[in-house]
């Protein structure tokens, strides 16, 4: 690592900082899915008749947790390809 350049150990870096990202900005969302439909399925279980605004309620819940992993991967993949802190630092 001593014989790097600068903006090979800032890719290197930036590298395993948008693995790290990836890995926990989409497992906390993926949880919380999974919380959602849970609880969704439990409140139909204990009252059917309500099934459809708890589905719907569901259903936008699980979008909203699913844009976060969207935005997630749409940063790390601007981190990866189109590092704006090469530019900035190194002019290239």
């Amino acid at each position: 690592m001593a014989n790097l350049d600068p903006g090979q150990l800032a890719t290197i870096i930036t590298i395993i900082v948008s693995g790290f990202v990836i890995s926990i900005g989409t497992i906390t969302p993926t949880i919380m899915e999974g919380k959602a439909a849970i609880k969704a399925l439990e409140g139909m279980a204990r009252q059917p008749e309500s099934a459809g605004p708890l589905r719907m309620g569901m259903i936008i819940a699980m979008a909203l947790c699913e844009t976060t992993n969207i935005y997630v991967l749409l940063v790390v993949l601007i981190l990866i390809f189109a590092n704006p802190l090469m530019t900035t630092f190194f002019g290239g």
